[in-house]
C-alpha cells in the first residue's frame, strides 16, 4: 500500500512538473551594475559577428536560462559595446526564441577577465 501511495504521488508530480510551464521568461535578472547610458570608456563592438562575442551572448543566455528556470535559445548578439576595465564589461542587446516560439530581445550586462577564464551575468532584461 505504502509503494502504491509513494508511486502514485511521484507520477503526479511528474506531470505536474511537465505540464507547468517554466517560470521567469521575460523577467528581469539582476540590477544595473553600472551607468551605461554615457560614454565613460565605452566603445561600440567593432564586429559584432566576432565568435567571441558571440560565444559570450550564447553563454549570457544560457546562465540566464539556469537562474530563471526559462527556455530561451540563443539567436544571435544584435549589438553591443565594451568598455575595459580589470578585464571587459559588455553590454550586448541578444536576440533570442522563447520556448513557445515568440522571438525577443534581452540586455546583457557581463564581465569577464579573459586571464583568469571568469565570466560574471550581472544582469538580463528585456528589451523593447
Amino acid at each position: 500500500m505504502r509503494t502504491t501511495s509513494f508511486l502514485l504521488i511521484v507520477v503526479v508530480v511528474i506531470v505536474y512538473a511537465i505540464g507547468v510551464p517554466a517560470t521567469g521568461c521575460g523577467e528581469s535578472m539582476g540590477t544595473r551594475l553600472w551607468n551605461t547610458t554615457g560614454a565613460n570608456g565605452w566603445e561600440p563592438i567593432k564586429n559584432i559577428n566576432d565568435k567571441h562575442i558571440h560565444e559570450l551572448g550564447n553563454w549570457a543566455v544560457l546562465e540566464f536560462s539556469k537562474r530563471v528556470n526559462c527556455l530561451v535559445k540563443f539567436n544571435k548578439v544584435v549589438s553591443g559595446r565594451q568598455q575595459l576595465m580589470s578585464g571587459m564589461n559588455y553590454e550586448l542587446i541578444i536576440d533570442v526564441t522563447h520556448f513557445e516560439g515568440k522571438d525577443g530581445k534581452y540586455k546583457a550586462e557581463l564581465h569577464e577577465q579573459e586571464l583568469t577564464k571568469k565570466r560574471q551575468l550581472l544582469s538580463f532584461m528585456k528589451v523593447n
